[in-house]
Formats: C-alpha cells, sequence, structure tokens
C-alpha cells in the first residue's frame, strides 16, 4: 500500500525519529500505525520520543575548518544539561556534526536532517541524532549552523571560547600570502569578537534609522546644555565616530592591543604578509542565545525521584 505524508509525519510526531526511518516502518508493516511503532522501538529509533518534549538549552558550539581554510563552519548542538555537554559522546556527536556540515554544505536545517551522513551513508543525520540521544539519554537539538566559504585569495578563521560556550566565523580576503601568519591573524579577530561582540562589521552596513536614532539622542542631550547648534553638530560629529568605534568590527580597539584597531592590527599583518587583508564578514554564536532556561528545583527532582 502506498504511505501517505500524514501518516509519516504523525509517527514521526510519536517516536521522535526521523522521517526516512518513519516511512520505512510503515512500508514494512503495510502501514498499521502501532506495529510501525513497535517496529521502531526494536530498532532503538522511538527511545527519544519520552525525551523530545524537554527543554536543551545547554551544549556546545563548535566549529570546523577545511586543511586549506577556504572553508569553515560554525554549528550549535544543545542538550538539557551541561553535564552532559561535558561528555565524550555528546562532544564526539557535535563534532560529527560539525564535520557533516563541512563536507555536505546542506542549504538549511531541514536539508541538513535528511542528508544522509557522511560518516556512514546508510544513516540520515536525523537518524544519528535519534542514535545519539537514545544513547546519551537526554533531548538534543541541532539548533543551527553557519557555512564560510573562500571565493579567491583568503582564509576562515575561528574561535571557540569557554569549551564551547561562544564560537565565532571570520572570513577575509587577502592580496598577500594565506599561510599560518594570515590563519593566526584571523584567530585573533575571531578571539577579538567574541571578546568585544560587535555588531557590524564595517560603516556602510550600521542602518540609517540605528544611526539617526543615535544622533538624535545626542543632539537632545547637547540642546539641554545650551550650546549652539553649530556646536552641536560638531559634538554630534564627535559622538558619531565614537559609536562606530563602539559597534564596528574593524573600528574597534582590538583586545589584545587596545593602542591599535582591529583595522591596523589587519593592515600591519597584511604589510608582512605582502597585501591587504580585508574582512569580509563574521558571525558570533553565544550557547543557548534566545532560548529560554527551564528553572528548576534540584532537590525537589531528587525528592520526587526518590518517592518522597
Amino acid at each position: 500500500m502506498a504511505i501517505t505524508a500524514a501518516q509519516i509525519n504523525e509517527l514521526r510526531k510519536t517516536t521522535g525519529a526521523g522521517m526516512l526511518d518513519c516511512k520505512k516502518a510503515l512500508e514494512e508493516v503495510g502501514g498499521n500505525m502501532e506495529q510501525a511503532v513497535d517496529y521502531l522501538r526494536k530498532k532503538g529509533l522511538a527511545a527519544a520520543s519520552k525525551k523530545a518534549g524537554r527543554a536543551a538549552t545547554e551544549g556546545m558550539v563548535a566549529t570546523a575548518l577545511s586543511a586549506d581554510g577556504k572553508k569553515g563552519v560554525l554549528v550549535e548542538i544543545n542538550s538539557e544539561t551541561d553535564f552532559v555537554a561535558k561528555n565524550d559522546k555528546f562532544q564526539d556527536f557535535v563534532k560529527q556534526v560539525a564535520d557533516h556540515v563541512l563536507q555536505k554544505d546542506p542549504a538549511n536545517m531541514d536539508a541538513l536532517l535528511a542528508q544522509a551522513f557522511a560518516g556512514d551513508a546508510a544513516k540520515t543525520v536525523q537518524t544519528l541524532l535519534t542514535e545519539a540521544i537514545a544513547v546519551i539519554g537526554e533531548n538534543m537539538q541541532i539548533r543551527r549552523f553557519a557555512s564560510f566559504r573562500v571565493a579567491g585569495n583568503g582564509m576562515v578563521g575561528s574561535y571557540i571560547h569557554a569549551g564551547g560556550k561562544i564560537g565565532v566565523l571570520v572570513e577575509a580576503a587577502c592580496e598577500g600570502a594565506t599561510d599560518e601568519r594570515l590563519a593566526a591573524c584571523l584567530r585573533d579577530v575571531a578571539m577579538h569578537v567574541a571578546a568585544a561582540s560587535p555588531s557590524y562589521l564595517q560603516r556602510s552596513e550600521v542602518p540609517s534609522d540605528v544611526l539617526d536614532r543615535e544622533k538624535e539622542i545626542y543632539r537632545d542631550k547637547a540642546r539641554q546644555t545650551g550650546k549652539p547648534d553649530n556646536i552641536i553638530e560638531k559634538i554630534i560629529e564627535g559622538q558619531v565616530n565614537k559609536f562606530y568605534g563602539d559597534i564596528c568590527l574593524v573600528e574597534q580597539a582590538f583586545v589584545k592591543d587596545p593602542d591599535k584597531s582591529v583595522q591596523k592590527y589587519l593592515d600591519e599583518t597584511g604589510k608582512a604578509l605582502g597585501g591587504a587583508i580585508t574582512l569580509k564578514r563574521f558571525t558570533k554564536f553565544v550557547l543557548g542565545e534566545g532560548l529560554e532556561k527551564k528553572e528548576s528545583d534540584f532537590a525537589a527532582e531528587v525528592a520526587a525521584a526518590a518517592g518522597l
């Protein structure tokens, strides 16, 4: 009999198993839902279903770079507890997913989960995730990923802070040598991004409404001092330059040497490499950012588990 998308979706919701695994299970048992659930349980693919509703807000951010430095990826995978995030099996799973994204270039999260796993084409990434949940014993979620690829001469750099709490990717073009010196430079810039949290790469990226709002705030403050308009505009110009220095990566004071800007550091390194270094983009993942963490009473949980 033909298996419908609605049947597959229902089984997926019931068991937490991957879409392709659900389709295969239904085909094996002629579309019988209960038998399909049993089939998946016997295969160990439905063990994650009871865990699927738990909040996964801990975990790890990880990166993977190609050997030539031309491509890099950043992934965030969440677990329920920090304890599991430190588990070798969880960390190995995160590395496997990061390596897969680096090799297979999924277009989005749905595509990633449906792809045949790079390490074992007999299973999908969704199946790999479901199996990992069953083995590790906590709900887990592949939350997001980013992928940078250099088109011409240049490299991608990365930095992971605090064992996976923060991750950064940066991409740069370079007119000079692209060797370990450029790799070290970009790692320094990525570390700077982790510490200084720039909002934009350069002035041209700052939206006009953001800039206008800042100018109006500076203007109102200056008017309260009673200064004439021509002086106020000069004050605003100075304040705007300081604002750019706070939020634009290339204008920020470099964390490893606050006496120079990030751009100055790039210029100095580019001179040593024989050509200018131009930052193209960056991204930063903060573990659990935007997720609502569930507050728990540990003592109450222990008492409940003990039947008290």
